[in-house]
């Protein structure tokens, strides 16, 4: 930190109360946002810190102030947030930047037009990564990190503001990405679920009004949340949807998006290109695709082992771990064209013993009654057409259509 003297630092501290006031009572919001950008580490708001260390005196600046005291319940904290901010204090400059923003969102509620909606999106934003902040610190020192639990709270109230009628509707679908962030970080997903009701059955919400970011941001966790509850029809839509109005320069989002895409379009019988897989460094799916391909349950196994903790971390796993009956039905269709080539007349007829050989082939040992019920399986399922002659061991294939194409619609579970 640089040295500042006391007559520069009262200057910098008058000049952001100037501003922050200028902006408050001419209805600017662009300028008033960067103003509560406390983590931003913006060189004006850091000399502003370096300077509240000096000049101790910044409360009764603004208790003194005819103009600036009207505002003092919002200034006083947001200055003690920025200053504890700059000191390393983090569950300071959170609780501190807490009271300021409930005091901006009561004001914000009696403005009738939405001129400050970009501020309300800076606090809604600096609310969460502040707190995820102070939680760490708090884990550090053994203490219950228990500040984004509060981000969540104040939030759900920014929610409210918002969810009424009126210009500042647009601002909900933001909140209600801060929001899902909280909730995914606490592991409190099925809160997710209140606020998804207001946005998709309110009639004062017409989706396609919001900004593009948000909207993909909103498809992307609401994609994820059907991945969760393994409806992955409707996680294929909004996941989608989500990747088609992405920023195509933004390779990060798109990588988070595919990152839960590529399983669900997997889970249907779509599999990616490996040109894709490698422009955004997803090679967990390489072997994934190949055992798909090759009908090589080994290799899925290998694979799943291989990236398990990548995959339960984004919660995957067990849309992975079902691809096994796609892998079975890969195997008996490639035997099936075996077969054809050898003798056409013959190929519908599928020996258990001839998968039993195929699998121990592929270093899976497995014996015939073993086979007999995987097949039953695929039949029930529908990833085989076909019927069992039990008394022979053949598995005997339609002759039309013998392996039905997913088109889109997962193996019923």
């Amino acid at each position: 930190m640089a040295y500042v003297s006391m007559g520069e630092a009262h200057r910098r501290v008058t000049e952001f109360l100037s501003r922050f006031s200028d902006s408050v009572f001419s209805q600017n919001g662009s300028s008033l946002k960067q103003l509560f950008s406390v983590s931003s580490n913006s060189s004006s708001l850091l000399s502003l810190a370096d300077a509240l260390n000096v000049f101790q005196d910044s409360n009764r600046l603004i208790k003194q102030s005819d103009t600036y005291s009207q505002l003092g319940e919002i200034l006083v904290p947001l200055l003690r947030s920025l200053q504890s901010y700059r000191n390393g204090n983090l569950v300071d400059a959170y609780t501190s930047f807490e009271k300021s923003a409930n005091v901006f969102l009561q004001e914000f509620r009696n403005w009738e037009s939405a001129w400050a909606m970009e501020a309300m999106y800076v606090m809604a934003y600096e609310i969460r990564v502040l707190a995820e902040r102070a939680d760490r610190e708090l884990a550090s020192v053994g203490k219950n990190p228990e500040k984004l639990k509060g981000a969540g709270s104040f939030l759900m109230k920014v929610f409210g503001a918002l969810a009424g009628k009126g210009p500042k509707r647009i601002g909900a679908l933001y909140v209600t990405c801060q929001l899902f962030k909280v909730y995914f970080k606490l592991g409190t997903v099925h809160l997710c679920r209140s606020v998804i009701r207001s946005i998709e059955t309110a009639r004062i919400f017409d989706f396609e009004e919001f900004p593009v970011r948000d909207k993909v941001t909103y498809m992307y966790y609401t994609g994820r949340l059907e991945v969760y509850n393994e409806n992955f029809v409707v996680a294929d839509q909004k996941l989608t949807y989500a990747l088609i109005h992405c920023n195509p320069r933004s390779e990060a989002n798109i990588r988070m998006i595919l990152k839960y895409l590529i399983p669900v379009k997997l889970s249907i019988g779509i599999l990616p290109t490996s040109w894709l897989l490698k422009k955004y460094s997803l090679l967990e799916y390489e072997n994934v695709v190949q055992a798909l391909k090759r009908g090589d349950l080994r290799l899925l196994r290998h694979a799943l082992q291989e990236h398990e903790d990548r995959f339960l971390r984004s919660g995957v796993y067990l849309v992975l771990e079902k691809l096994e009956l796609q892998v079975y039905q890969r195997l008996i269709k490639k035997i099936y064209i075996f077969q054809k080539q050898k003798d056409p007349s013959k190929a519908h007829q599928v020996k258990l013993e001839v998968i039993v050989k195929a699998l121990k082939w592929l270093g899976m040992d497995m014996d015939v009654d073993e086979v007999e019920c995987i097949v039953a399986i695929l039949i029930h399922k529908n990833l085989v057409k076909g019927y069992f002659a039990h008394r022979s061991k053949v598995a005997v294939l339609s002759k039309q259509d013998p392996f039905p194409k997913l088109n889109g619609k997962p193996v019923n579970s």
